[in-house]
C-alpha cells in the first residue's frame, strides 16, 4: 500500500488516480498509524511554503513523514512536496522544511520575457538514470507548475534539471527518498513510467541507487 499525506495541502486526486490508473494500491490518509504500516508514502502539496510547513505541523504528520523517510520505505515529495524536504525557502523566510536535504529553495529571477509562475512543459536532463528515471527517455517533456525553484549545495542528490531562465534542479533522489519539482501525475507516459518505477520499489521494499 502507497499512503498519500493528506494534511491539508496537496492536489490529492490527480496523484491518487494517476497511481490507480497503473493499477497501484493506494489510500489518502492523514493517520500517523496508517502511514506508518505503509509499504511507501507520497508527500504532494500545493500553495505557498510557509502555509504547506505550518499545515504539515498542525496535521501530526510532520514528525511522523520524517520517522517514516529514516526507516528506509520509498518516499516521494511532489512540487512543494519536494521543496518541503529542503531547509528553507525564499518565499516564506523563517519557516524551516524538514531538512532531509540541504539547501534553500530561491525565487525563479524575473527577466528574459519568463512569466513567473513557469506553467508548462519542459524537457528533463536526466543526472542519474535509476530510481524513477528507469526506462525513462532523456529529454522527456514534464510538466511544471511552480514559481520557487532548488538549485541544490549537494550535487550528488540530482537526479535531473531544466532550464527555465536559470538551471532548475527539478529532481532529487538519495536511497530512499525521491522528489519531483514537476508533476509525475500529469506529464503522460513519461510521468506514469516514474510511477510504477516507484510503485515497483515500494513493492519491492528497494531503494534507489542514487547516493545519500
Amino acid at each position: 500500500m502507497i499512503s498519500i499525506l493528506d494534511y491539508g495541502a496537496g492536489n490529492l486526486k490527480s496523484v491518487v488516480n494517476a497511481f490507480r490508473f497503473i493499477g497501484a494500491e493506494v489510500e489518502i490518509t492523514h493517520d500517523a498509524g496508517r502511514l506508518m504500516r505503509a509499504q511507501a508514502a507520497v508527500l504532494p502539496g500545493v500553495g505557498s511554503f510557509g502555509d504547506a510547513a505550518a499545515s504539515l505541523r498542525q496535521s501530526g504528520l510532520w514528525q511522523p513523514a520524517l520517522d517514516f523517510i529514516a526507516g528506509g520505505r520509498p518516499f516521494l515529495g511532489i512540487c512543494l512536496g519536494m521543496q518541503l524536504l529542503f531547509e528553507e525557502s525564499e518565499e516564506s523566510p523563517g519557516v524551516k522544511g524538514l531538512s532531509v536535504f540541504p539547501g534553500k529553495i530561491c525565487r525563479i529571477p524575473d527577466g528574459d520575457g519568463l512569466k513567473i509562475p513557469h506553467i508548462g512543459w519542459n524537457s528533463l536532463t536526466l543526472d542519474q538514470t535509476d530510481g524513477l528515471f528507469r526506462q525513462v527517455p532523456d529529454q522527456s517533456y514534464v510538466y511544471f507548475v511552480h514559481s520557487y525553484y532548488l538549485h541544490s549545495p549537494e550535487r550528488k542528490i540530482v537526479s535531473s534539471h531544466t532550464q527555465y531562465g536559470v538551471t532548475i534542479d527539478a529532481s532529487v533522489q538519495a536511497g530512499n527518498v525521491f522528489a519531483t519539482q514537476f508533476h509525475p501525475e500529469k506529464s503522460g507516459q513519461a510521468g506514469l513510467q516514474m510511477l510504477k518505477n516507484f510503485a515497483r520499489m515500494a513493492e519491492t521494499g528497494r531503494e534507489g541507487k542514487g547516493s545519500c
